[in-house]
């Protein structure tokens, strides 16, 4: 049996609660699998904090065990709804929101957890045949996405872009600017780590498109691929091993992240100013 620490986690107390709560009522894995509808593996997973129930999950767990939302409540707490993100995004959005690390690699714009309201709203306008209420509620989604780097416990966001994405003029100089002493601002955040992957290093095996990768407590399991006319969430291991190994050859050539941000101030200067 796992023992489970409710202190560590809103996820951690779930787990916790609801075995809790079966052991109260005096039913076993197994018989709470069949009255709600589940696999016994399945309350066995949720139990040990391995998996994410469903809300109707939790919904059924506080109908059989006589309380009143508690598991519904606690459910909220820990997977809250995604933000108003395109239909083909919102698996990942789910995915960004419950994971531990998340490693970026970005070798045309800056990261959508790295941008600024003036600089999403830009990419948005650009799209072909795109309504002015969609460019809105794109960017009020990207927005919200964001917040998951100001909750109590953040993921650690450790983020790779391209030399060259500082120079794209992405709404013009004032933009720029303010995104990239952005850029500057978040690299203070405790829990980000940004680093700027030079020309020179000519980062070949990135080139292809940009990715980001979600990881529980140190175990990559999902992976967000961008491409044309929109990116796709991977799941399959074999793919996301060699992902992750893309990934780790271009950040063995990035600059360390006191260096990224002197190279961030200088092109500010020097282009953006």
């Amino acid at each position: 049996m796992i023992d489970i620490d409710p202190e560590e986690s809103p996820r951690a107390r779930f787990a916790y609660e609801l075995r809790r709560h079966r052991l109260a009522a005096e039913l076993t894995q197994k018989q709470l699998g069949r009255r709600i509808g589940f696999s016994t593996s399945a309350v066995a997973m949720v139990e040990t904090s391995k998996f994410r129930p469903s809300e109707r999950f939790a919904e059924l767990c506080d109908e059989v065990f006589g309380l009143d939302g508690v598991m519904t409540r606690l459910y909220a707490e820990v997977w809250p709804p995604p933000p108003p993100v395109p239909a083909h995004f919102r698996d990942w959005a789910v995915e960004e929101q419950r994971a531990t690390t998340l490693r970026s690699w970005e070798p045309i714009l800056i990261p959508g957890l790295l941008q600024t309201e003036s600089y999403s709203r830009r990419i948005f306008e650009r799209e072909p045949g795109i309504t002015p209420e969609q460019v809105e509620q794109r960017v009020t989604g990207r927005m919200q996405r964001k917040t998951i780097l100001s909750r109590n416990n953040p993921p650690m966001l450790m983020s790779l872009i391209d030399e060259g994405v500082l120079h794209r003029p992405v709404g013009g100089p004032a933009v720029m600017r303010e995104q990239l002493e952005h850029l500057l601002e978040m690299a203070r955040h405790p829990r980000v780590t940004i680093q700027i992957v030079p020309y020179s290093a000519e980062a070949l095996p990135g080139l292809l498109g940009a990715c980001i990768i979600a990881e529980m407590r140190g175990n990559p399991y999902t992976v967000r691929v961008e491409s044309q006319p929109r990116g796709r969430t991977v799941t399959d291991r074999s793919t996301i091993a060699e992902l992750v190994s893309r990934y780790d050859a271009v950040r063995a050539d990035a600059y360390p992240q006191h260096l990224s941000c002197k190279m961030i101030e200088e092109v500010v200067k020097q282009k953006w100013t």
